[in-house]
């Protein structure tokens, strides 16, 4: 028998998290497969992805399965954050304003620039030289 979870899907910058919020009291948090402490071994990591939990006082509600690709570390954090927010709506809508009051709801839209022809980056001009 297959049991009933809530799904979000969270971003950031070039990070992608699938999370899925399953109902079961003290749930562990599994980033592809692995526990979090394992996969985020650093603390604050941690600490960003049990945030919506705290703000929404459900901590130990849910089992978290996740599946994360792309990005670095901590935009792969917050991809699982903003998706654990997500799904949290979906589980229930009356726990929205606490996170949107929170910021947690928002998709950080900020992504790299993309390098222009002519310039060394982004924005970076070659040197001027005078003679």
């Amino acid at each position: 028998m297959q049991q009933e979870y809530y799904y979000g899907t969270g971003k950031r910058k070039t990070a992608i998290a699938k999370v899925r919020l399953y109902l079961s009291p003290d749930g562990p948090v599994q980033v592809n497969g692995k526990p979090m402490e394992e996969y985020f071994n650093w603390k604050p990591w941690q600490d960003i992805i049990n945030e919506p939990f705290r703000v929404t006082e459900t901590a130990g509600r849910f089992r978290v399965q996740a599946n994360v690709i792309g990005g670095g570390v901590h935009a792969q954090a917050e991809a699982i954050r903003h998706g654990i927010a997500r799904a949290l709506v979906a589980y229930d809508e009356t726990l929205k304003p606490g996170l949107r009051r929170n910021d947690l709801m928002t998709r950080d839209s900020r992504i790299k620039e993309s390098k222009k022809y002519g310039l060394k980056r982004a924005r970076r001009a070659p040197q001027y030289t005078k003679r």
